[in-house]
């Protein structure tokens, strides 16, 4: 797969036709025309190229060649540039890509970095509303900024579950989870998310200023609902950042209970073989004069006093609880 995922170009709502990217004369920007173009970790030649062509800022280029920003939105003139973090399920875990997009009158581009769902389905989506799309760049703005936010809930059930299991698991006696191991997983990945999802709200507020280029009034409505998703999001992370910390506190608790019991069961053992071990000790002290050694039936009479003593302190310590 090459740098360059799509390439097309619509107007009045539809697709026209689609670009050939190394053509300069495709890439003219034209007035009542959008040029949608996606592009996945893309080399430093193309993107000075679509700089020059397009009059991108070189401070934006660089950072979406460099990648690694935080959720931002910064405005270059008439350019929006934005860059967001993208969750994908990897396996059992959960791997972090990020997404830049640069808005213009008359153009959209989304530069992809590390792993991350494909925009067809939102190149689709837009396709299939010529309605919407006729509202040109903010409508594809909303759809793409949309579609990552949505993808963060999977990530959240999935983390969810998790913690279920989690809460499940630290119960039971018999496991073969590593659970301290999941459970420092599981709060990384929670940190991740919530660095990721943290400025979009102030992001989505930013989009629905007036002084803001590209995006047009009418699309405000649009950034609202993503806002609310936004906040519901953040909500939902800090009530799994909580029960993560119950989890934790709750294995300790378990850990503690439990280390008190063995504790009580070791000391009850304990004080049922000190009596054999004290009276063995006294009749092992070789003295020669001790009246019970002369005696047919003092042995008998030792073991059963040992006997009899140590049912009572077994009885005594199974009534208490501690066996």
């Amino acid at each position: 797969m090459g740098p360059v995922i799509n390439c097309a170009i619509y107007e009045g709502g539809l697709k026209v036709r689609d670009l050939d990217i190394s053509k300069p004369e495709d890439m003219k920007v034209q007035p009542g025309r959008v040029i949608w173009i996606g592009l996945h970790e893309p080399s430093q030649e193309l993107l000075s190229e679509l700089q020059r062509e397009f009059k991108l800022h070189e401070l934006a280029i660089e950072d979406a060649y460099k990648a690694h920003q935080r959720p931002k939105i910064e405005i270059y003139g008439d350019t929006l540039f934005l860059a967001m973090k993208t969750f994908q399920q990897v396996g059992d875990e959960f791997a972090m890509g990020e997404t830049c997009m640069f808005v213009g009158r008359g153009y959209v581009i989304t530069v992809r970095h590390g792993p991350s769902r494909s925009y067809a389905a939102v190149r689709a989506r837009c396709e299939g509303s010529p309605n919407m799309l006729r509202q040109g760049e903010d409508f594809i703005l909303y759809a793409l900024i949309d579609f990552i936010v949505d993808n963060y809930f999977p990530a959240v059930d999935g983390l969810e579950e998790r913690i279920e299991e989690l809460e499940e698991s630290i119960f039971s006696r018999v496991t073969n989870r590593d659970e301290l191991a999941e459970i420092s997983t599981v709060r990384r990945e929670l940190t991740e998310l919530r660095h990721a999802v943290a400025p979009l709200p102030d992001i989505c507020q930013r989009l629905q200023r007036f002084d803001v280029p590209v995006i047009d009034p009418h699309s405000h409505p649009y950034f609202r609902d993503v806002y609310d998703h936004c906040v519901v999001l953040l909500d939902r992370i800090e009530q799994l950042r909580e029960g993560v910390k119950t989890v934790v506190e709750t294995k300790m608790l378990l850990s503690s209970v439990r280390q008190n019991e063995v504790m009580r069961m070791l000391a009850a053992w304990a004080a049922m073989l000190a009596v054999p071990t004290a009276i063995a000790g006294i009749y092992g002290m070789n003295f020669e004069f001790m009246p019970e050694l002369t005696w047919r039936y003092g042995y008998f009479v030792v073991i059963g006093v040992i006997a009899i003593i140590c049912v009572v302190l077994y009885w005594r310590f199974k009534k208490a609880g501690w066996l």
